[in-house]
């Protein structure tokens, strides 16, 4: 523990030296890189370490009522601290290319201190082991958070999205001082109970603050308000980092809670559950209607959380109905889809962020071609898409494939209850195929056809420090893709953790076939290289030089070409009942149509639909009623002296 927190201590100063530099150098920015990469490297030593040595711990006196400083690292904060540091130390190495000092000299400083607090921050929320001290990590996490979103707080939408986080983070945080405060009640003390040790009475109201204050973070559909905003709005290594690693922390948080109780009620599981199967569908339906790529990537992480949620849930109702299969495959898909989708979809941020640097936009109509302008982006994106689509032979796929065979294991189980669960899987596939075609869009639309604007006419290649980290990850997607047994001996373990049970069944056999779905990997992979190679060699010849197949017209323009809109358009309508999309033009009638234009327009449906127009709604009330009460007339005011102390001599005579 000692080299995690010498790590810790690193990362965390890594933006401090910048702060007494010039706006305009640029040394800061790669001392502020070596810092995080020298801070990292301990904290992977302590990692390694504890797979030899388990529960490692550190508990040290402290002055603040209630609290301790004790770290501890086991297997469930590894799964957790592991992504966290590839992230973390890929969006250092891409910021140098995405957010040099020399080009951003007002934002640059402010950039780099929070990117490293932020990072440490949630390091030691996912160590300690004291509720003072996860509150403290987690109000500097939620406070980093804030500054990194609002890097560039003179535009007006950064400013909005930077509010709405600030209120929804700091509304789930008071619900997690709730929590602990009853948790001090039920257990004696602020230190985290032991596994499986408190009793479940009582402790409803404590699983429902932790729902909210952690759902909250975590962004479970309805509690996602904050998240397009705050992802679209910070830099793209920023977005990669909250997207990839700080909302996990509300799933940290979630698996960490239920731990501690020995019994849970069934309820817990169902409600986990329907969570997670409204999130993950009209998350990626919501995503799917999206023209701002970066919005359309966030509302893809909510899905993904959709997606943790349902083998939480299956977990929780593996051990509410006793049932350790459900519980193993459950907590495993749910865990392993946190590492994955922490990799892929920071892959897929930074992969946007080089679109943005190239064109200098973020909406999807602005680009087109690019894949003959950037290859390796185009490549490094493509992977990154199969990947969140659950697609063999990346990651993405496996995490899924335990999920589904946790909902499958319930038709073991006929005449019980249990048995509803297995919609968990029609619900998963009809995630799966949504995703799909939004990635077909988005791929088709960016890098396919002709340029859409003049900027990405001009587009040109990201420099090598900015391919080079999204390499990285995807170098990790398909490790975890074609070697899942590698991380076998984690998952089990954690899920013995979790439980407080040594005798689970193993992620191994006709249960969870990893040797199996390796195997099948490496053979598809080698079909898909050896394609490759067939269709290389069968166009050598082939000139370079010509366009995409026009459709019969000679010079096809941008014009001709499908937008963001008019690809999704059927499938945005097939959800209108819950989307509610504004569309504009697209009627076309009769044999000699004038010119006609499409365009939709998809408002979120708890912010926009809901919150701000409620909340508007009573501030104009309000409004009202100060004017109301306070008119100016001083025989009124006079008035309500009278009856204050009217109602004052009442009060006092009883």
């Amino acid at each position: 523990m000692i080299w995690l927190l010498c790590g810790l201590i690193l990362i965390a100063a890594s933006g401090v030296p910048g702060l007494f530099t010039r706006r305009e150098g640029a040394g800061a920015e790669r001392l502020a890189c070596g810092l995080i990469l020298a801070g990292a490297l301990p904290c992977a030593w302590a990692l390694v370490f504890a797979c030899g040595v388990p529960r490692q711990a550190i508990s040290w006196a402290w002055a603040v009522p209630a609290g301790r400083f004790a770290l501890q690292l086991d297997s469930l904060s590894a799964v957790f601290v592991a992504p966290l540091l590839l992230i973390v130390a890929a969006g250092s190495i891409y910021g140098l290319g995405y957010w040099p000092q020399l080009r951003n000299p007002a934002t640059g400083r402010k950039l780099r201190l929070f990117y490293g607090l932020i990072s440490a921050a949630m390091l030691l929320l996912l160590t300690a082991r004291n509720g003072v001290l996860f509150l403290l990590a987690w109000e500097v996490m939620a406070l980093s958070g804030y500054f990194l979103i609002t890097t560039e707080d003179r535009r007006v939408e950064v400013r909005r999205a930077g509010y709405i986080y600030l209120v929804a983070t700091h509304c789930g945080t008071l619900a997690l001082f709730g929590l602990f405060v009853m948790l001090e009640q039920t257990s004696g003390s602020m230190m985290f109970p032991a596994t499986a040790s408190l009793p479940a009475a009582g402790g409803s109201l404590i699983f429902l603050l932790g729902l909210f204050g952690f759902g909250m973070k975590a962004g479970l559909m309805p509690l996602h308000v904050w998240l397009p905003g705050a992802h679209a709005a910070a830099p793209s290594h920023a977005s990669a980092l909250l997207s990839g690693v700080m909302i996990k922390t509300g799933i940290y948080g979630l698996v960490r809670l239920t731990s501690f109780y020995a019994d849970i009620p069934a309820w817990w599981g169902w409600t986990v559950l329907l969570l997670g199967a409204v999130s993950g569908v009209l998350g990626v339906a919501l995503a799917i209607a999206q023209h701002d790529i970066k919005r359309l990537l966030a509302y893809h992480s909510v899905e993904n959380i959709g997606i943790i949620a349902l083998g939480l849930g299956l977990a929780l109702l593996g051990r509410s109905y006793g049932q350790p299969t459900l519980v193993v495959l459950g907590l495993s898909g749910c865990l392993l889809h946190v590492v994955n989708h922490g990799l892929f979809k920071s892959l897929l941020f930074m992969s946007a962020g080089s679109l943005i640097h190239a064109v200098g936009s973020r909406e999807i109509d602005h680009f087109g071609g690019l894949l003959k302008r950037q290859r390796w982006t185009g490549l490094l994106f493509l992977g990154g898409a199969v990947a969140i689509c659950g697609l063999p032979p990346f990651n993405g796929f496996v995490s899924e494939w335990l999920i589904y065979l946790g909902a499958f294991e319930t038709i073991k189980l006929p005449g019980s209850s249990l048995s509803l669960s297995l919609l968990a899987a029609p619900s998963l596939a009809l995630i799966g195929g949504l995703a799909l075609a939004c990635f077909v869009k988005v791929f088709g639309v960016s890098f396919l056809g002709e340029p859409r604007s003049a900027a990405a006419a001009q587009a040109h290649e990201s420099p090598r420090v900015m391919l080079w980290p999204m390499g990285m990850l995807l170098l990790a997607c398909i490790w975890i893709g074609l070697l899942p047994t590698s991380l076998r001996p984690v998952l089990e373990q954690t899920a013995a953790d979790w439980t407080g049970v040594r005798s689970l069944p193993r992620l191994a056999g006709e249960m969870a076939p990893l040797g199996a779905i390796s195997l099948a990997g490496w053979l598809l992979l080698g079909l898909l290289l050896l394609a490759g190679w067939w269709l290389r060699r069968r166009s050598a010849d082939a000139p370079r030089d010509l366009a995409t197949w026009g459709c019969g017209y000679r010079f096809p323009v941008s014009r001709m070409q499908y937008t963001a809109s008019s690809f999704a358009d059927g499938l945005v309508r097939q959800f209108r009942f819950a989307l509610r999309s504004e569309r504009h033009g697209g009627h076309i009638t009769g044999l000699f149509p004038d010119r006609e234009d499409l365009f939709s327009h998809t408002p979120d449906l708890v912010l926009d639909r809901t919150l701000s127009p409620l909340f508007t709604g009573l501030a104009g009330l309000f409004h009202r009623l100060r004017r109301l009460i306070q008119n100016g007339i001083a025989a009124i005011y006079l008035l309500y002296i009278a009856l204050a102390l009217i109602i004052l001599l009442a009060l006092l005579g009883f």
